[in-house]
């Protein structure tokens, strides 16, 4: 097995991301005339439950807020967050990207709306968009660790947090505000437009917003075989309204959002339509499948049907395959406080999701999958209890939500499914002195029943999940931090059930409806300091995982692969740290990296794991001026699973500026730019399924502007 070129021990001190710095970087770094050391505002954490301060957190927490979001966001959640500490993007060209963290992504990634799950199709496929639209979040957590336990047992990756402005919680107090965004990028000759508002008047706050963005095939980096990613053109609609009646104790709101998006799929053949499963083993004809009358089958060419398509001089596709999504999703959200005798409040989080999307493949439908989809949760907060000599703190809750998913057409690898979750939980916080210490657990069952035209029956998973956590402010502005969990997460549908041809992937996918549970033990270790001219936070963590669920490739004929779900134990062990230094008031410098490995506990390595990554970041701030660059080396993969190919390390540069001005009172705007990949490397991403038919962007520059009222 080959070694990494760069042994990890040396990346102990300085492992993080390779970005902008986080939140809690980016939030203090704001330098004024007046002080060299700003002042902070009380960040808090909502995806908690508890809205606990950021520096009390007993595990790794990132907040993004609207102004570190301005130059960060993307078309995809996933690109949106890649380089955050153990983020990357498993991107599917530029029209469907998921977050990967610490090496976990898919189920064990939970996204959530304002608190509410997200239902779409995207856990089933990386071919699949998340159906959330990021350029209008207002802000985006990501929690990794044993505090992901309140949403779900098994997220071993982590919960993302997707607060909006759907559903307002306040009346504008000048009666209105809101900000309109344009902005054009220039690798794929992009143009976006985006508004929001939100207004009212007494008790009743409205809210509307919108978006559209064309894109069309982005270019490369220098030296791949053509110019552009065929394929990876993308075209987004979104809109929402919604209200709220606004109390004293609270709010209650209710919003509805439709997301049209349709964009290509990179690497999508029908070479391998012909090839099927003979047991362990792939059995594809010579010339994939056509029949001896239709002649040999010229280079670069394929047979569909009775019909031969080639690809063009520069490898680009006559007919390039279309997913066609649309998503309407309602939302009710409501808080009321002091609801009750010794309760603080009661929070409320339904939604209702009618997703689908189309694949068209050479102007027709060929597959049409479906999910109708409801979650509910409620969650009880008590008010604070003396408890000896400290105070106890918590909420209970329930959560039900129904998942009806459906596959029809020529790549239905997965026949219709209804899954049903149904879950309790509890989170309790004990604050003594500098100590403050956790304890929650969940208790869930689930049914998945498959309604297949040949195959049918309901596989059942009951599972119960207990967390701990302490932190210890041992000196002002130092937290140690440390939590333990134990969790089980049930197997989705698809892994259940998956049985068929997916080109999307170049893959044939078989479940297993024999497997079981999930089991994780899950140990994070964190050290912070959260104020000073030097901030720093290093994590370690380990997650070993017992009936571990993984598509394994068992038989690989060219660039098409059988697939088949299968269990073993794996550990996933890694570090997560980033320092930075106020130099004076205007500059500010850091460093970052991070690094996961996965194997099994039986031998081998777990598939499309990122590499470790190592980078440097520096800041600039004069009155309306800020700019930053960042280098960081994204290190080659040589830790392989069976049938992987080796993925060959990277450097990237990324250059940003912003002017901000102020026209009166209340209102202003931005200016901004960024150059990304400015050295116009070509690289590609380990964790994607495409990765050789899909590299990342090559040298982009992205020019906005946003005016705010």
């Amino acid at each position: 097995m080959n070694k990494p070129p760069f042994p990890h021990h040396k990346l102990t001190l300085a492992i993080a991301l390779a970005v902008l710095p986080p939140a809690a970087f980016a939030q203090d770094a704001v330098a004024t005339p007046e002080a060299a050391t700003p002042t902070l505002n009380t960040v808090r954490i909502t995806g908690t439950a508890l809205d606990i301060p950021l520096e009390e957190s007993s595990t790794p927490v990132e907040l993004l807020d609207e102004r570190a979001l301005l130059q960060r966001r993307s078309g995809t959640l996933g690109e949106t967050l890649d380089g955050l500490p153990g983020v990357r993007n498993n991107n599917y060209g530029a029209g469907a990207g998921r977050p990967v963290i610490r090496g976990a992504d898919g189920a064990r990634v939970r996204i959530l709306s304002d608190g509410s799950e997200v239902q779409d199709a995207s856990t089933s496929s990386p071919d699949h968009a998340v159906g959330l639209e990021p350029m209008l979040a207002s802000e985006i957590e990501v929690l990794r660790g044993p505090s992901t336990l309140i949403y779900g047992g098994g997220i071993v990756g982590g919960v993302v947090n997707v607060r909006d402005k759907r559903i307002p919680t306040a009346v504008p107090a000048k009666g209105y505000t809101g900000s309109v965004e344009v902005r054009s990028e220039s690798s794929a000759r992009e143009k976006t437009g985006l508004f929001s508002l939100t207004t009212g008047s007494g008790p009743i706050a409205l809210h509307v917003e919108g978006l559209n963005r064309s894109a069309g095939d982005y270019e490369t980096g220098s030296g791949w075989t053509a110019p552009r990613v065929a394929g990876s053109a993308t075209k987004t609609w979104y809109g929402s309204v919604g209200g709220s009646y606004i109390h004293s104790n609270g709010y209650l709101g209710i919003a509805y959002s439709r997301l049209r998006s349709k964009y290509g799929l990179p690497g999508h053949s029908h070479e391998y339509e012909d090839c099927h499963p003979h047991g362990s083993s792939l059995h594809c004809g010579s010339d994939h499948g056509h029949s001896p009358d239709q002649g040999p089958t010229p280079s670069g060419c394929h047979w569909h049907g009775s019909e031969l398509h080639c690809t063009g001089s520069e490898g680009e596709s006559n007919e390039v395959a279309l997913v066609d999504m649309d998503t309407e999703r309602w939302d009710i959200r409501g808080e009321w406080r002091d609801p009750l005798p010794g309760f603080a409040r009661v929070r409320l989080r339904a939604s209702l999701t009618d997703y689908r999307h189309d694949e068209i493949d050479h102007g027709e439908i060929g597959t049409t999958f479906k999910n109708k989809a409801h979650d509910a949760r409620l969650e009880l907060e008590h008010n604070p209890l003396t408890l000896g000599p400290g105070t106890l703190r918590g909420l209970l809750g329930a959560q039900q939500s129904r998942r009806k998913f459906s596959a029809v057409g020529e790549e239905a690898f997965v026949e219709p499914t209804v899954t049903q979750n149904y879950a309790v939980f509890g989170l309790e916080e004990y604050r003594l002195g500098d100590w403050r210490f956790e304890l929650s657990g969940r208790y869930e069952w689930q049914d998945a029943q498959l309604n297949g035209t040949t195959r049918r029956g309901t596989v059942k998973h009951h599972m119960g999940s207990i967390s701990g956590g302490a932190s210890w402010n041992f000196t002002p502005g130092h937290t140690l931090a440390v939590s333990l969990s134990r969790s089980q997460r049930a197997p989705t549908a698809e892994e259940l059930f998956a049985g068929g041809v997916h080109l999307a992937t170049n893959t044939w996918e078989r479940g297993n409806a024999r497997l079981k549970a999930e089991q994780s033990t899950n140990l994070d270790i964190s050290l912070r300091k959260t104020s000073g001219d030097t901030r720093y936070e290093l994590t370690a963590f380990h997650n070993r995982i017992g009936n571990y669920i993984y598509a394994d490739t068992t038989d690989r004929y060219e660039n098409f692969r059988l697939v088949d779900y299968r269990q073993r134990d794996a550990s996933f062990t890694g570090l997560e740290a980033r320092a930075s230094h106020q130099l004076n008031r205007q500059w500010r410098v850091g460093i970052s990296g991070d690094l996961v490995r996965a194997s099994f506990s039986s031998g081998g390595n777990v598939p499309r794991i990122p590499s470790y990554r190592f980078g440097m970041n520096v800041e600039w701030r004069s009155g309306p001026w800020s700019a930053s660059a960042e280098w960081y080396r994204n290190f080659a993969q040589n830790r392989l699973a069976s049938f992987e190919t080796r993925t060959p390390a990277y450097d990237m540069v990324n250059l940003r500026m912003a002017w901000r001005g102020q026209l009166s009172s209340g209102q202003g705007y931005e200016l901004y730019a960024s150059l990304n990949n400015a050295l116009d490397k070509l690289a590609f991403n380990h964790t994607s399924f495409v990765k050789d038919a899909s590299p990342l962007r090559g040298r982009s520059l992205m020019v906005g502007a946003r005016f705010n009222f």
